[in-house]
């Protein structure tokens, strides 16, 4: 394994649709996950922290402004990897724009799982330290 881990920063937003499995996605990687600095919108990181007791910096709620609070976060280099389980088929208007979150996780070439086939595939990169260059790009 590479680096411990306690630099990088992981991002978790979940559509209303999508928290729950968030959860058990958290529930079932919560030993890799505990490496790491862990920050989500407000719901989400809530309802992950009720359920796996990792600690997690929240923020607003997605709708109001908490995913622009990450989004600032990623455009300042400050978030390595997002975890944005987004619902394509019923999405609400209050619920994060995720045009702009992708758009800004592209420029800053940030890894972006938007669903759990995606977040599967990230995790177990983060476990086996594929995703190291992101601290060493920092530093």
């Amino acid at each position: 394994m590479g680096w411990k881990g306690v630099y990088m920063n992981i991002a978790l937003i979940a559509h209303d649709a999508k928290k729950e499995l968030m959860v058990q996605f958290c529930i079932a990687y919560c030993g890799v996950l505990s490496r790491y600095n862990i920050c989500a919108t407000g719901t989400t990181g809530k309802l992950v922290s009720e359920a796996t007791g990792l600690q997690i910096q929240r923020y607003l709620s997605g709708g109001q402004g908490g995913a622009q609070q990450i989004v600032a976060r990623i455009s300042c280099n400050e978030i390595d990897v997002l975890f944005f389980f987004r619902d394509p088929i019923s999405a609400k208007s209050t619920e994060p724009d995720e045009i702009n979150i992708l758009r800004v996780s592209d420029v800053h070439n940030i890894p972006v799982a938007t669903n759990i086939a995606t977040g599967e595939a990230l995790i177990h990169a983060l476990e086996r330290g594929d995703l190291d260059w992101r601290e060493i790009m920092r530093s």
